[in-house]
């Protein structure tokens, strides 16, 4: 899942960034709403967190522009106007959600994460696949029964590939959804990553490359290649 957090308090920005990457979510930040516009145009967002008052482009209008597009991201308002005319006046613009300040960190999770399934196209919450069960918001992976201790990095790639099963995810589009605009493309950290989650997903392999288009959960346990 990527999100842009959109929040000119730098301080509380890089409290709410590093907070959600702890929960394995790909996180941009703008810290004016004329960076978050050019951000949106750069990669796919599936939630943004956006406070309200921006200096260079108010994040009312952002909120506006956001939601004329035609396949656009989620927006959660995460701002210190908390009165009933403020909430109102944001879901009017065209906000999915508003969450006033200050906020409990694990609500912001929840929000974020019902929004994303709310999210045309969205999968339901627990995904499912090859007997590999993965709930994104308890975070809990089990195959065949079988509860699994994965990393950060290794539960997001997971999700990635189950929400695109029965399609295929090139390493491109795994950095851009499970990293963030920082990861460097040319280093193997998404083989890395994939080579240390077919080894805590056990045997038969699951996780199938085809060269040159990328990785997908296998239909079938048979004819899987490993990396």
């Amino acid at each position: 899942m990527r999100i842009l957090v959109v929040e000119d308090d730098r301080a509380l920005a890089e409290v709410v960034v590093e907070g959600l990457r702890d929960q394995g979510m790909a996180v941009d930040l703008a810290h004016d709403g004329l960076t978050a516009a050019a951000k949106l145009d750069l990669a796919p967002h599936d939630v943004v967190v956006l406070d309200r008052d921006l200096p260079g482009l108010h994040g009312d209008t952002l909120c506006q522009m956001i939601t004329e597009r035609a396949e656009r991201p989620m927006v959660l308002m995460l701002t210190a106007a908390s009165a009933p005319g403020d909430r109102v006046s944001g879901l009017t613009l065209g906000a999915d959600d508003y969450l006033a300040k200050p906020f409990h960190f694990p609500e912001l999770i929840l929000r974020i994460h019902a929004l994303a399934r709310r999210k045309p196209h969205a999968r339901p919450r627990t995904l499912r696949a090859a007997g590999i069960e993965l709930d994104p918001v308890r975070r809990s992976v089990v195959r065949d029964g079988r509860r699994l201790d994965l990393s950060v990095k290794e539960f997001a790639v997971l999700e990635a590939l189950l929400r695109a099963s029965p399609g295929h995810l090139s390493t491109g589009t795994l950095l851009e959804q499970v990293w963030d605009e920082h990861a460097d493309p040319f280093t193997g950290t998404v083989t890395v990553t994939v080579g240390r989650l077919r080894r805590k997903l056990g045997a038969p392999p699951i996780i199938e490359t085809t060269p040159g288009v990328g990785y997908r959960i296998a239909e079938s346990q048979t004819g899987t290649r490993p990396l």
